[in-house]
């Protein structure tokens, strides 16, 4: 009999990672944020279906899932949950474009700029 290996569940979570975190944190301290999070979502339209919503917000409404990484937050509501649970949200840096990358499963396709996509 094989060994049984415990999964962990990945897909009720939103990946941060330290890049990302980092220029979350210095985005807002260049606006002068000092409390509030970082609002990410999905809206309808764009040339894929949904594009991603990605803005700076005061506090999070009652029905938003809050997740926190090293004292940056990110509020997500309950709708957009379904589209982002086992998304990776990174930062990178390139010669000719820099920007957040969203990296994300529930995507069966996405744009060339890659901020809409279609589940």
């Amino acid at each position: 009999m094989a060994p049984v290996i415990e999964a962990v569940n990945t897909d009720t979570e939103i990946a941060v990672t330290p890049k990302a975190v980092a220029k979350i944190r210095q985005t807002f301290q260049k606006m002068g944020v000092t409390e509030g999070g970082l609002r990410l979502g999905v809206l309808g339209g764009s040339c894929s279906g949904l594009s991603y919503q990605f803005k700076f917000d005061a506090k999070p409404r009652p029905t938003d899932k809050v997740f926190e990484y090293d004292g940056v937050r990110i509020f997500v509501d309950p709708k957009s949950i379904l589209y982002l649970r086992g998304m990776t949200l990174d930062y990178k840096e390139a010669l000719l474009q820099s920007g957040f990358v969203f990296e994300n499963p529930n995507a069966k396709k996405s744009c060339g700029c890659g901020t809409s996509f279609a589940a």
